[in-house]
């Protein structure tokens, strides 16, 4: 016998299906990750999310766009209590963030708010650049979140964040094959590089970088637990799978 939730559940399949829409994909082009149930997660199991953005806003490697999302990190700076933006990499078409978050609406709102912020900051970057004001959505309508629940996953989700770069072949072109780390990422706040071991001190970096608004990680996974399988290089190529 179903309760009054499976009803609603069953109806709203039932019109799915008659209107041809398919359960568990995007209802549109560009509509981003499946409309799935958000999957649960603990305080204190990190989130590795993905956020793409729409075809006319590439390429997102610039100048004038880092320094627009870098102004969204400042912005979701004040939930820190409830959403932290530990690390983050710019990618040509999509934007990778580790974070962490008190549940699932806490993450929403998190999510919710950096958006808006480099929406605005992008769309005017945009503008300025093209001579020609750009309005409307900057990402899909869904983001895709992948919950860490063990230090090998950590220090995947970590690598593949931060050296991201290097699995698009992004650091063989132009002044990037000057940099060790990603400029385009929070790569040099992280204190877990092979090439710091032993160190006192972090890297040097140019007076005119500015380096992205995030916070130390408040997780064991993140802050301590990765360690146990190695610190990462800085050479490192991620791969697809954990």
């Amino acid at each position: 016998m179903l309760n009054k939730a499976g009803s609603k559940l069953t109806a709203r399949a039932g019109k799915a299906r008659a209107s041809g829409r398919k359960l568990g994909r995007p209802r549109k082009p560009g509509a981003g990750s499946p409309h799935t149930v958000r999957v649960a997660f603990e305080p204190s199991q990190p989130l590795h999310v993905v956020l793409r953005v729409r075809r006319e806003v590439h390429p997102l490697r610039r100048r004038a766009v880092y320094h627009a999302i870098r102004e969204a990190t400042l912005v979701a700076a004040r939930r820190q209590d409830s959403f932290r933006i530990v690390h983050l990499s710019i990618q040509q078409t999509h934007v990778h963030l580790l974070v962490e978050a008190k549940g699932r609406m806490e993450l929403a709102r998190g999510l919710q708010s950096f958006q808006i912020s480099a929406a605005k900051h992008i769309n005017a970057a945009i503008s300025k650049a093209r001579r020609e004001r750009r309005r409307g959505n900057v990402f899909t309508d869904r983001y895709h979140a992948e919950v860490i629940k063990v230090p090998r996953q950590a220090r995947h989700a970590l690598a593949y964040v931060l050296n991201n770069w290097r699995k698009h072949r992004e650091d063989r072109s132009g002044d990037a094959r000057r940099w060790l780390v990603d400029p385009f990422s929070s790569g040099c706040s992280f204190s877990g590089w092979k090439q710091l071991e032993g160190r006192l001190t972090m890297w040097t970096v140019p007076e005119t970088y500015l380096p992205m608004f995030v916070w130390l990680p408040q997780t064991w996974l993140l802050s301590t637990g990765w360690r146990r399988y190695g610190l990462i290089d800085g050479h490192e190529v991620p791969s697809h799978r954990p």
